[in-house]
């Protein structure tokens, strides 16, 4: 009589008597893919969430514990408890408001003009030329620049004594202007420096933008006899919507933030920072003059939580406003 030899099912043990089944390491690798399945997407952002946590919300929740505290430079490790004080000091403050006013200011004669060169820039830039390349990293030079030397660079440019700009006004009549001590010509003297360094990056994204329009719509206005012209406003315009909404939205956020050129605009003197009459004093020249200059932590924390509570007064304008345009053109 034959004998058979038994095979291996599914519940005999391997040899060696591990007892481990044959289902065993197919089963442990199913729990692993499953694992890996569900964790992967987890530790693939967790370094983005490790660094916010320490170099965004950690600084934040702090700024704002030092906002209620009274603490100086002078002694870090002593703090006292005054609650909203310091936000009611800096309110009460006339310098402060000033300070808003010349961001605005500020923010507004910059923004605008800048966006509006930047899109002719890109319009120009879409159509074919000779060495595209060349003239896209032309304009994007001055992004790269660093602020010190932009503004150190325009600071002798707008020089009361010897500038180069008031060399060039003197051959079409124009005296000598003190352009830092000027109400209206110092702020006109940052705004030119804001300019000069973002409109070529505001450039570049809007010709990411254009070149993303399908040409489709461009041959059809072609065929109903649409100019140029009329091409730009009637197709690229309402194409660019969301992207000039997002520039606008990033140029508020750095006119907010505007420090290095008007630190720098006299050449950053003790006596010369935000003017001599606080006439282009930005919110952060204010917030550096009272936590650095007088070691005043407490109220500078509190004009940070300030600039951030105008912030997204502003991002909350600005959302209304492109919801209320996105329905109108609907």
């Amino acid at each position: 009589m034959a004998t058979t030899t038994p095979t291996r099912g599914a519940h005999t043990p391997p040899p060696g008597g591990s007892g481990v089944t044959s289902n065993g390491p197919s089963a442990w690798r199913t729990r692993l893919w499953r694992l890996d399945d569900k964790a992967s997407p987890y530790a693939y952002i967790a370094p983005f969430f490790l660094i916010f946590g320490a170099f965004g919300l950690y600084p934040l929740l702090y700024t704002g514990w030092i906002a209620l505290h009274r603490v100086e430079m002078t002694g870090l490790d002593q703090s006292e408890w005054v609650g909203w004080d310091n936000f009611a000091k800096i309110l009460q403050d006339s310098e402060f408001w000033t300070a808003v006013t010349n961001t605005f200011v500020i923010g507004v004669i910059s923004t605008v003009p800048q966006l509006l060169v930047a899109l002719g820039l890109a319009h120009l830039l879409n159509y074919k030329l000779r060495a595209s390349t060349f003239w896209r990293t032309v304009i994007l030079t001055p992004y790269a620049t660093s602020v010190a030397t932009a503004a150190l660079v325009f600071a002798l440019v707008f020089r009361p004594d010897g500038g180069l700009l008031n060399w060039v006004l003197h051959f079409v009549g124009f005296g000598d202007t003190d352009w830092g001590d000027g109400e209206w010509t110092s702020k006109i003297a940052i705004s030119v420096i804001v300019i000069w360094r973002w409109t070529g990056y505001n450039a570049l994204i809007y010709l990411a933008a254009m070149q993303a329009v399908p040409t489709d719509l461009y041959e059809a206005a072609s065929i109903d006899g649409a100019t140029r012209w009329q091409q730009f406003r009637k197709v690229t315009i309402p194409s660019l919507r969301p992207t000039i909404l997002f520039t606008i939205v990033i140029s508020t956020i750095g006119s907010m933030q505007l420090f290095g050129e008007p630190l720098l605009l006299q050449g950053g003197t003790i006596g010369a920072v935000g003017g001599s009459e606080h006439q282009y004093e930005t919110l952060s020249i204010y917030l550096f003059n009272y936590g650095w200059k007088l070691g005043h932590l407490g109220p500078a924390a509190a004009v940070a939580w300030a600039m951030l509570v105008l912030l997204l007064l502003i991002a909350l304008i600005n959302w209304i406003v492109g919801r209320f345009v996105r329905k109108s053109a609907a």
